[in-house]
């Protein structure tokens, strides 16, 4: 009772036209759902979009013809935008098989977009170049971010540069500047056709501001391995025109360690001192880690590297405060191990709760100006993260503000998306995970 849809008016992207409502059953009482189609409707709907040359042998092309074939032609253009074909697929079910919003724009058409599109999916679905130039919109008379959501019922008017092209940013899955994969193709295609020295360089930049951030040593070869390239430069390029985003690499650097640093503890065993060697190799569950081969030990983060969940880690068994966890890469615990005191390490897991939190030290380089820590305060807010600290230097040569702070975070995804919106803020020269 009460729920009615009307897909006739407001068709789906695959062109499944119905009626849907429910009714109470006298009998039963129990909710029944109707569905109300005319035969061609049926036949789309239960055999796809070819029934209709099946069901309705014609040379007349009706509207709802051209409708289907305009739809086909999408799918051809954004095959052809679009490398990766699970990344296709991945597009197909946000644009095809999300839940809609329907929108107008100022001459009264309506416009078909997935839930949780932004006024630039609106401008890029009505035209390309429109797309590219989008600056902003209004929104029933108002005039709204880049980022707005749009609602049912929206009437949306696009503000557009004469010239000029798509930011890099509106990639960015942290800044949810796009939802559809119509959008992201173009904004790819078009960045991919500039200058590929350019690319290249913007790529590296990239690259060293997030392996710095992170305080990752891999080299660029390696991490291009990972993703499959054959030569840095072209890797390099797929970074700078944003095929491939600073989270996507870091989650796969870790993951790597994750993997290698398990194999390496089945291959050569753990081995501890004072008695502990002998044991049977149990699992025993300690606050927040899962610490393999021993019993009854305490367990505490490292307060110089500050793990967070995500994080690649090891254990380090000491004499006075049990096993102290580390990052793989931390650099006080090389040192300890070029002391040659690696038989100390034993290997441990997460095992959080959701509502775990850790804390993280950041560090936040700028040029000083009013507002500044008010915005960086606002985005941690945003994020529901707590600051636990805070310290501003100023007066610095060259106008540098510095800023310390100390987050409580979740996990490694939250921390590289806290990170890179802090790095958007107009005046910031760099913002980096600290470790003592």
């Amino acid at each position: 009772p009460g729920e009615f849809d009307d897909y006739i008016a407001n068709p789906k992207d695959n062109m499944y036209r119905s009626l849907h409502t429910a009714v109470l059953s006298k009998r039963s009482g129990r909710p029944m759902e109707i569905q109300i189609r005319t035969r061609e409707m049926h036949e789309v709907a239960e055999r796809g979009i070819a029934a209709h040359w099946q069901y309705k042998e014609q040379s007349v092309h009706d509207e709802s013809f051209n409708e289907k074939i305009a739809w086909l032609r999408q799918l051809m253009e954004w095959r052809q935008d679009v490398t990766d074909a699970t990344e296709f697929v991945d597009g197909m079910k946000t644009d095809v098989f999300h839940d809609r919003v329907y929108v107008f724009t100022p001459q009264g058409d309506v416009i078909d977009l997935p839930a949780g599109a932004t006024t630039i999916d609106f401008a890029y679905a009505i035209h390309t170049e429109l797309g590219h130039r989008c600056r902003g919109a209004n929104v029933n008379g108002k005039l709204v971010p880049l980022d707005y959501k749009l609602h049912n019922g929206d009437q949306v008017s696009v503000i557009s540069a004469k010239r000029g092209g798509p930011s890099r940013d509106w990639l960015n899955p942290n800044l949810e500047y796009v939802a559809t994969q119509r959008a992201r193709s173009k904004i790819r295609t078009w960045l991919r056709k500039q200058n590929r020295d350019d690319n290249i360089q913007r790529g590296r930049h990239l690259l060293e501001k997030e392996l710095k951030r992170l305080t990752i040593t891999d080299s660029f070869d390696s991490i291009t391995k990972l993703f499959n390239y054959d030569k840095v430069d072209d890797f390099l390029a797929a970074i700078g025109y944003g095929e491939i985003n600073t989270q996507q690499i870091a989650q796969r650097i870790l993951e790597l360690e994750r993997r290698e640093k398990q194999q390496q503890d089945l291959e050569n065993g753990v081995v501890i001192h004072g008695g502990a060697a002998g044991r049977a190799a149990t699992s025993s569950s300690t606050g927040s880690f899962q610490v393999q081969g021993i019993d009854g030990l305490l367990t505490n983060l490292a307060r110089c590297c500050n793990p967070v969940p995500g994080d690649s880690i090891i254990g380090y068994v000491t004499r006075t405060r049990g096993i102290t966890v580390h990052r793989v890469n931390c650099p006080n615990l090389a040192d300890k191990i070029r002391r040659g005191r690696e038989q100390q390490l034993i290997e441990v897991q997460w095992k959080t709760n959701p509502d775990d939190t850790f804390p993280v030290n950041i560090q936040v380089s700028a040029y000083d100006r009013s507002g500044l820590m008010r915005d960086i305060a606002s985005l941690v807010a945003d994020d529901h993260i707590n600051m636990l600290s805070v310290e501003a230097i100023t007066g610095q040569k060259d106008n540098l503000a510095q800023i310390n702070a100390t987050l409580e975070i979740e996990n490694i995804n939250q921390l590289t998306r806290i990170l890179t919106k802090i790095d958007q803020l107009p005046n910031v020269v760099e913002v980096r995970r600290k470790v003592s």
